[in-house]
């Protein structure tokens, strides 16, 4: 399931920005212009994290928190020009699970959004054994089967293939595969996933010059067949 996530912010270019790169990200994403809006959006989308501003007109975040803290238990992710420590320990005490200072890169609050997720349990539940096709994986005995007949891989290439199966057809950006490989999206380059989605090609494809399972989405990362 699509998670949601809450962007509240009083700059226009900036929610713009962000909704459509955590879209790219897989993200489900809807926006408040401040922390007034932001309750009543809230409310309807019950949304999976919320990324919040601190200075905004009409509602900030800190009167955000203390007001939504009451009706339910959502992670935030707090955006602030403000570098003071008074300032996040105020922030972490209303119930922020983690702060990113303006201005920051896209890959980064993506990565924070991710850990914030899995630490507060919300990550997608994993069916133990996946399937496409002719290709079999056991997720507890770590096994991989193509045509019945087991197939050795990496560590990295079993967590890879995992993701890709357990979501066919979605479009993975190779910043977010080697998120999943790493735990951080700040170790390691991008194009080390080409690496392993072609080692992994040659030990599950019938023919890896020409994919049937694993394709290409160019610009961008890498999916499983939606036709399988």
């Amino acid at each position: 399931m699509t998670q949601t996530i809450l962007v509240v912010d009083d700059a226009e270019n900036l929610r713009g920005l962000l909704k459509s790169y955590l879209a790219q990200e897989g993200y489900r994403v809807v926006t408040a212009s401040n922390g007034r809006e932001a309750l009543f959006i809230a409310r309807d989308e019950k949304p999976d994290l919320i990324v919040l501003d601190l200075m905004m007109p009409e509602m900030g975040g800190y009167d955000f928190m203390r007001h939504f803290s009451r009706e339910a238990d959502v992670p935030i992710i707090l955006l602030t020009a403000r570098l003071e420590e008074n300032d996040k320990v105020l922030g972490l005490e209303l119930g922020a699970d983690d702060y990113v200072t303006k201005p920051f890169s896209m890959r980064e609050l993506t990565a924070r959004i991710r850990a914030v997720l899995r630490r507060a349990g919300k990550a997608t539940p994993q069916a133990a054994t996946l399937r496409a096709g002719d290709i079999m994986l056991d997720r507890s005995g770590r096994l991989v089967q193509v045509a019945q007949q087991t197939v050795n891989l990496t560590p990295s290439e079993f967590d890879l293939l995992a993701a890709l199966m357990a979501e066919p057809g979605r479009a993975f950006s190779r910043m977010e595969l080697l998120d999943l490989l790493q735990g951080t999206g700040f170790e390691g380059y991008e194009r080390t996933i080409d690496v392993h989605i072609r080692n992994l090609r040659t030990k599950i494809e019938p023919d890896p010059s020409q994919p049937h399972y694993i394709e290409t989405v160019y610009g961008h990362g890498y999916r499983l067949s939606p036709d399988l």
